[in-house]
This record gives structure tokens, C-alpha cells and sequence, in this order.
């Protein structure tokens, strides 16, 4: 039997880390060479939970082009690359500190601007560039009813809804029609469902663009989430967020008119394991 080597598909073997952040899953992959490609194909499969790796989402570390330590780039499980990861960030910093040598104090160039990040042990803070285009108290009309919604640009789009409770949301049927909502066209924007835990507490739950699905955590939401809830209970900060899988973040930050400045997350960003396959 012949192979005409014209077609045949080269294949190679990655190396990879898998981590989590609050139960947030990715995979991790030191690209400094600058020699893999991967394309939306390739992506998906390596995500898929029962074909591949299993992820939310691809974490690749690249030299940066700037002033800053690294450049990361992040793509969703369905391949395509998106702005910012708060939980995917605090993950890359401690992947940086782990094969790159990187200081417990480090900077990396991102989509949505330079993200500075501090490692303590298992938790990473980071400083998170300043979120714009904040809306509070929006009317989306969904499904015959008229929601009122609330809106910030945390590094990525994100809506916001208060709720009683939002262990009876449906999360993945409201979640996706307000994501796919022509308000938001062409890119979309994640769904966060939000509720009172007390002064200074939330519970959260996110519906993330891309994976498509509810995530157990999502950084950018979670900052989000917070600086609604500080908007619109008019408190001051940190914010304590209880995110799906049952870590509880904080968000630090500083109220100025019509905004918020030195927003700051910290949370865990966990080893998983190490492995290669064949992409």
C-alpha cells in the first residue's frame, strides 16, 4: 500500500500541562520556539472532553513583542481565540513562574491590554486592564419578556442579571439566548447570573461564549459580577464571589465616576497534570 505523502496530514506530538482555575479547565502549552500552529480543528479536538485533553479553553506562552515578560494567547474550546481569561490568566502566570523561570511578580501582553499578575503560594493576583463601556439597568427583550440586564467590559464582554436564586436559573437556555441576543452581534458576550450572599458576597453562575456552555468559574465574570453588584448595591470593595465550582475569588478595586479603576482578582490556579499527544 502507497501513501501519497503530497496529502498526508503530518502529525506531531505535544506537550502540554493541564491546570484549573476555580474548576475552570485549561491546557497549557509553552510556544516560546514560536513553531505550533493550531488551528480550529485541532483546538476543539484537543478540548473535547471525551476525544481529547479535555478543556475549557487553550493556553498558549509566547514571547511578548512589548515591554511586558510574555505574550499569552488564549483560544475557547470551539477554537476560536478570545480577548481575556481572568482564571486562564491566573494559570499562565503560575505556568510562566513553572517552565519559564518567570519572578512571583510578572507582566504578559494580552488581546485586552497588559495584565500584571503576583504569585503568593497557590493563588494569583492579578491587576486586570481598566473595564469599560458600563451599563447599568438595560431592558433586552427575550423570550415575550422584557429583562433588565446590566453590562460591563471586564477584557471581555459581559452581561450581568441579578437573580433570587440562582440555583433555579437556567443557566444554559437563558444563558444562550441573551449570548446569541442581536444586542450583542456579531461577537456575543458571556452571561453571568448573580446572587446577594450578603454586604460583601455573591454566588455566580456564567454561561462563557465559546465552550458554548455553563463553566464552574469564569475570571472576567467574576470581576464583572463584582463590579456590578458594587454598582448597583452602592458598596465598596473587595467583593468575596462564589464561583459554580465552589472556590470563592475576591475582586479588589477602586470606584471612580462613571467606572472603576486598579480592579484586582485573586484565586487559586491548580497543577493538574502533564502529558502529550498526538495533534
Amino acid at each position: 500500500m502507497t501513501t501519497d505523502t503530497a496529502t498526508a496530514k503530518i502529525r506531531v506530538m505535544l506537550r502540554f500541562t493541564k491546570m484549573n482555575g476555580a474548576g475552570n479547565d485549561f491546557i497549557l502549552v509553552d510556544n516560546r520556539a514560536g513553531d505550533i500552529h493550531l488551528d480550529r480543528g485541532q483546538i476543539a479536538r484537543l478540548c473535547d472532553r471525551h476525544r481529547g485533553v479535555g478543556a475549557d479553553g487553550i493556553l498558549l506562552l509566547e514571547k511578548a513583542s512589548n515591554q511586558a515578560d510574555f505574550r499569552m494567547r488564549y483560544f475557547n474550546a470551539d477554537g476560536g481565540e478570545a480577548e481575556m481569561c481572568g482564571n486562564g490568566a491566573r494559570c499562565f502566570a503560575r505556568f510562566a513562574n513553572n517552565i519559564a523561570g518567570a519572578q512571583a511578580k510578572i507582566s504578559f501582553e494580552t488581546p485586552a491590554g497588559v495584565i500584571a499578575a503576583e504569585l503568593v503560594g497557590e493563588l494569583v493576583t492579578l491587576q486586570m486592564t481598566k473595564p469599560t463601556d458600563l451599563r447599568i439597568n438595560m431592558k433586552l427583550p427575550v423570550a415575550n419578556e422584557n429583562k433588565t440586564i446590566h453590562f460591563i467590559n471586564s477584557g471581555v464582554p459581559h452581561v450581568v442579571i441579578p437573580v433570587p436564586r440562582i440555583d433555579e436559573v437556567g443557566v444554559q437556555r437563558e444563558g444562550s439566548a441573551i449570548r446569541h441576543h442581536d444586542m450583542f452581534s456579531p461577537k456575543g458576550a458571556n452571561v453571568n447570573f448573580l446572587e446577594k450572599r450578603g454586604p460583601n458576597k455573591i454566588a455566580i453562575r456564567t454561561y462563557e461564549r465559546g465552550v458554548e456552555d455553563e463553566t464552574l468559574a469564569c475570571g472576567t465574570g467574576i470581576v464583572a459580577s463584582a463590579l456590578i453588584f458594587a454598582a448597583i448595591e452602592k458598596v465598596n470593595g473587595p467583593i468575596n464571589v462564589i464561583a459554580r465550582g465552589g472556590d470563592e475569588l475576591q475582586v479588589g478595586f477602586e470606584k471612580i465616576e462613571n467606572g472603576f479603576r486598579n480592579v484586582t482578582l485573586t484565586g487559586p490556579a491548580e497543577f493538574v497534570f502533564q502529558g502529550t499527544i498526538e495533534v
